[in-house]
């Protein structure tokens, strides 16, 4: 793990934080739908076709290209501790073999948690747009960050 370079007092409301970019194939969108969701829009291409002009990515496989890149941009690089929940997760458009995904955290609030003073709330939005600036998902996201000095 890298150093911590994020602590509950790093953030600030309205604060947007660009935690990168990410390439999504149709073979890994293949790969996951099979698995994971082998709903036949995200596994056959001739019924994607005719619902949806071709192969989509399953919403499940989007969260988890986001969540990697918000791991690593992000909460690999603070004092995260495990977050007590999401709401409102939406999936705004499709995502298709070729598109490339970037991903931004937006600063909604802050409070220090009153239960453990060692730790702070941050409420978070989650989006996730493709090549063409597009929103392609959405998630508010309750994180939680040591406080600077702060024993763990």
């Amino acid at each position: 793990m890298s150093q911590i370079q994020w602590y509950f007092e790093d953030f600030q409301v309205g604060q947007i934080i660009e935690v990168g970019q990410v390439g999504v194939s149709e073979e890994e969108i293949l790969e996951f739908a099979r698995r994971f969701d082998p709903q036949p829009f995200h596994v056959d291409r001739e019924a994607a076709t005719r619902v949806h002009g071709g192969l989509i990515a399953s919403g499940w496989h989007t969260g988890s290209l986001m969540m990697r890149l918000m791991a690593e941009g992000l909460l690999n690089k603070s004092s995260n501790h495990p977050s007590p929940g999401m709401d409102e997760l939406r999936w705004l458009k499709p995502v298709r073999g070729g598109d490339t995904l970037s991903v931004r955290c937006v600063i909604l609030a802050t409070r220090v948690s009153a239960s453990k003073p060692d730790r702070g709330l941050v409420t978070t939005r989650w989006e996730a747009r493709n090549q063409h600036g597009e929103l392609v998902m959405t998630a508010n996201v309750v994180c939680m960050f040591g406080l600077r000095g702060a024993k763990a």
